[in-house]
C-alpha cells in the first residue's frame, strides 16, 4: 500500500474511530447522569440531550432520525426516565431537525445556536408534561433556572463536540 493513504491497520483504525466517536461521545455523556450530583431543585442541564444535538446540528448527515431511539433507550435506563420518554423526545427532536434542514438552505453558528434553544425549551416542556402526567404537579416555573442554564450550556457542548470531530476526522 502506498504511503499516502497509509497501511491497512491505520485506514481500518480512521474507519472505526470515524463511526464510534460520536457514537460513544453521546454514551458517555448519558453515563454523566450516574454521577452523584444532589440538588434540591433541577439545575443541572441534560449534557446527554445537548451533546447529542450538538452532533446533530454539527454533522447532520451523520445520524438519521432512527439512531435516536436506541440512545434515547439507553438514557431513559440510565436517567431514570419513565421508559420511552428519552426516545420519544428524542425522536421527534431529530425529525424536526430534518424538517428544519429541508427548509433552511443555510446554518450559522446563531441559528444553529436557536434551533438548540428551542430542542432545549421543547425537551424540558415534554420532559415536564410527562411527569405532569404521571402525576407529579409542579409548577414549570421550577425547570426555569435548568432550562436557561441549558441554554448557555450548549455553546460548550458544542464546542466540546466540535473537538471531538475534529479529532475523529485527523488522519
Amino acid at each position: 500500500m502506498s504511503r499516502i493513504a497509509g497501511s491497512e491497520r491505520d485506514v481500518a483504525w480512521w474507519s472505526v474511530r470515524r463511526q464510534l466517536v460520536p457514537v460513544l461521545s453521546t454514551l458517555v455523556a448519558i453515563l454523566l447522569d450516574a454521577l452523584p450530583i444532589v440538588s434540591q431543585t433541577p439545575l443541572v442541564p441534560d449534557f446527554a440531550f445537548l451533546v447529542l444535538i450538538a452532533w446533530r446540528l454539527l454533522r447532520p448527515e451523520l445520524w438519521q432520525a432512527y439512531v435516536a431511539l436506541p440512545l434515547g433507550f439507553f438514557n431513559d435506563l440510565i436517567a431514570g426516565h419513565p421508559l420511552g420518554q428519552s426516545m420519544a423526545i428524542w425522536t421527534v427532536t431529530f425529525l424536526a431537525f430534518d424538517l428544519i434542514d429541508l427548509r433552511v438552505g443555510w446554518r450559522d453558528y446563531w441559528t444553529d445556536w436557536l434551533f438548540a434553544s428551542l430542542a432545549i425549551a421543547f425537551h424540558s416542556a415534554a420532559g415536564w408534561y410527562v411527569a405532569w402526567v404521571a402525576g407529579s404537579r409542579t409548577d414549570f416555573l421550577i425547570l426555569a433556572p435548568q432550562l436557561v442554564l441549558s441554554l448557555f450550556f450548549y455553546p460548550l457542548a458544542a464546542r466540546i463536540v466540535l473537538g471531538l470531530d475534529r479529532w475523529r476526522l485527523v488522519r
